[in-house]
């Protein structure tokens, strides 16, 4: 390999792999002799590359860990498993998963060739994760727009759906993405009404990165996670909180893994029981369906409307459970659905080990 730029880009990208490398080896896999080895070993380190070398019959060089890390050099598999891996966490607001994970797949999606991009978007629609259902799914594309458009300083147009459903269009100096754990939340400075504001971003669609730049103004609380939790607060002292009490008759693991970490955590009051005591702002129809989807035996001791929900729910689901029965015997037994008669049997649920 006589190309000198192109064989210190092979040199590289074999010192990044976890191990030592004799030079003899080195030299064999690049067709160049062990001095020509050596000569491209100082340009890396010349670089700024770490380059460490060991003496004896056993020695030869590794790339050890500097003070700044250099670029780095991925093969095809290398780049399209950390995209999914990257594009998974932020589509899925996975807990630790922050704003550098996004920035991070947003520099990376912008130099993958177009052969390994339309890999990982195929690998991803091909996909679907189990989640627990309690966040919000967002399109890892809405963050990488929005995180560019953050990191370089551009204004940002988008649609936004409020609580109410109200539909808007938006045109704002993002500041800042916030992750809390279960949701993604856009900082801004909206230029319609002229105020800071807080966006949810699974409300957003179709963001736009408007290519006018703009200065950053000063947050008024100088932090945007502490801005969100401002913002959210007084959202919250607007909006009617119930105060919750229920029972469950299952130890109070097995509760705690089924019920959204935002409404607490229960407490055991017995070998195979537990109390959650919480507030809320969530409807009462969804925290009915929440209750239900434990799995065990529960009581609500408040509030009444709670129960009255709980009510209602059941006598929905035995409706729905009685119109299916009757479909099913007029149908011969073939229900509702394009299953053929001679299909396999539905496997009994087995559960989770």
């Amino acid at each position: 390999m006589t190309d000198t730029p192109a064989r210190l880009l092979s040199l590289l990208s074999l010192l990044q792999t976890p191990r030592e490398w004799p030079g003899s080896e080195l030299a064999e896999r690049l067709g160049v002799s062990p001095r020509t080895i050596r000569r491209d070993i100082d340009r890396l380190r010349d670089l700024g590359y770490p380059v460490e070398a060991t003496k004896g019959a056993i020695g030869g060089y590794r790339l050890v860990a500097g003070t700044a890390m250099p670029p780095l050099l991925l093969d095809d598999e290398e780049a399209v498993a950390i995209a999914v891996g990257l594009r998974a966490g932020a589509g899925h607001a996975i807990e630790g998963v922050d704003e550098a994970s996004v920035r991070a797949l947003a520099k990376l999606e912008q130099v993958l060739p177009s052969r390994l991009r339309h890999r990982v978007s195929t690998l991803q629609a091909a996909t679907i994760p189990v989640t627990r259902g309690d966040g919000a799914t967002i399109d890892p594309r809405t963050l990488t727009v929005m995180a560019g458009a953050v990191t370089g300083g551009e204004r940002l147009r988008f649609g936004y759906r409020s609580g109410d459903g109200t539909e808007t269009k938006r045109q704002v100096e993002p500041y800042r993405l916030v992750s809390t754990g279960w949701r993604w939340y856009l900082v801004a400075y909206d230029l319609a009404r002229e105020d800071w504001r807080t966006f949810r971003v699974d409300r957003i669609s179709e963001p736009f990165a408007t290519g006018a730049r703009f200065t950053p103004r000063e947050l008024p609380t100088g932090d945007a996670a502490q801005f969100l939790r401002r913002s959210m607060s007084r959202r919250q002292s607007l909006t009617e909180v119930t105060e919750v009490e229920v029972s469950f008759a299952a130890p109070v693991e097995f509760v705690r893994a089924r019920l959204p970490g935002y409404l607490g955590a229960p407490e055991p009051t017995g070998p195979g029981s537990c109390r959650l005591r919480t507030t809320t702002t969530d409807s009462l129809e969804w925290l009915a369906l929440r209750l239900a989807l434990v799995n065990c035996e529960f009581t609500v001791r408040q509030p009444a409307e709670l129960t009255e929900c709980l009510r209602e729910l059941g006598a929905r689901l035995v409706r729905a459970a009685t119109a299916t029965a009757t479909a099913t015997a007029t149908t011969g037994g073939r229900g509702v659905t394009d299953e053929p008669a001679d299909g396999p049997a539905d496997q009994p649920d087995r559960g989770e080990g």
